[in-house]
């Protein structure tokens, strides 16, 4: 499956078109990485605990969509994007979304 973030996949031509296909994940914080996160705030710096958390999840999107995909018998999804937005108090969905495709 090929996953570009471009309209088209360069010497490749799409030759069937399947619509949107998306994926998303609920995620919600962690107790442990709420209080490092706290701390961090403190000093300043990375919060690796949430940058690790928000990775997982586009790792997660991103798999659903592309099963999605190929559900619907594309070989590629163009255009992908993704968005989050808190769905609850201290819960976030991250959603991928893209074009299925075939291309040849």
């Amino acid at each position: 499956m090929i996953l570009t973030n471009v309209n088209t996949v360069p010497g490749k031509k799409i030759v069937e078109h399947f619509g949107l296909v998306q994926g998303s994940t609920v995620r919600a914080k962690h107790l442990g990485r709420d209080l490092m996160a706290g701390l961090k705030n403190l000093v300043g710096g990375e919060l690796k605990g949430y940058t690790e958390l928000l990775q997982e999840a586009r790792e997660e999107a991103t798999r659903r969509m592309a099963e999605q995909a190929r559900l619907l018998g594309a070989n590629a999804v163009v255009n992908i994007r993704f968005a989050t937005s808190s769905v609850a108090q201290g819960a976030a969905e991250l959603f991928a979304y893209g074009t299925a495709v075939r291309v040849e």
